[in-house]
């Protein structure tokens, strides 16, 4: 059995540093074929503790919505920032993930005195902290993760009932045999699909006069 992760310990040391104003920072969304990038930035009180709170990924989508509602309800601020199809396509996944950490700290109305950061490494003025799996390691971090991951989900689900034969609410815009017998039906949404992505492009290619 693995041992139980203290999620608690990055805040804790920057506590005893002194540091207030803790964010963390995290990504849903960097590999689907469709769909937007969402970053979430989350400033817990000092005194929180929720160990319900670990990596989106871990946890079902019951708990998963009742933390979301939990989470912005105690924060001291949050912000989510949703990244386009096609401002992935422009700035590829990494880059537009790195885009969308510097708008999230940008949009808090709360200056935080660290920002901790799951994996990517950010050229700001804030001070930072990136953390390898930080959403198992952080609860500030896996807090943004939820926020992140439940908010793109339900956008997902509402371009489902724009477009039902895509199935989106499904499998929120990942490469599934399902998403990929549709695109070869239907061809890619402009809105909505990353073109750069090759299952995408390699659908895209095969298509003649079709529009998208």
């Amino acid at each position: 059995m693995k041992n139980k992760v203290n999620m608690y310990a990055f805040e804790t040391k920057y506590r005893l540093k002194g540091y207030k104003y803790i964010a963390g920072l995290d990504e849903a969304g960097r590999g689907p074929w469709a769909g937007p990038l969402v970053v979430a930035a989350v400033i817990l009180p000092n005194s929180y503790r929720n160990n319900e709170i670990i990596d989106s990924k871990q946890l079902s989508k019951q708990k998963r919505n009742k933390l979301f509602t939990e989470i912005k309800k105690n924060a001291i601020d949050y912000s989510v920032i949703f990244i386009t199809s096609e401002e992935v396509d422009k700035m590829n996944p990494k880059g537009a993930s790195i885009y969308g950490m510097k708008k999230a700290i940008d949009e808090l109305k709360t200056r935080p005195d660290v920002c901790l950061i799951d994996a990517e490494k950010l050229n700001t003025s804030y001070e930072t902290k990136s953390i390898i799996k930080g959403d198992e390691k952080s609860i500030s971090i896996a807090a943004a993760s939820i926020l992140a991951k439940v908010s793109r989900d339900r956008y997902m689900e509402a371009i489902d009932k724009q477009y039902p034969y895509f199935h989106f609410a499904k499998h929120k815009g990942y490469g599934t045999m399902e998403h990929l017998k549709a695109l070869r039906k239907y061809g890619p949404i402009k809105q909505f699909h990353r073109f750069s992505y090759k299952p995408v492009k390699k659908v895209l290619e095969t298509i003649t006069n079709r529009k998208v």
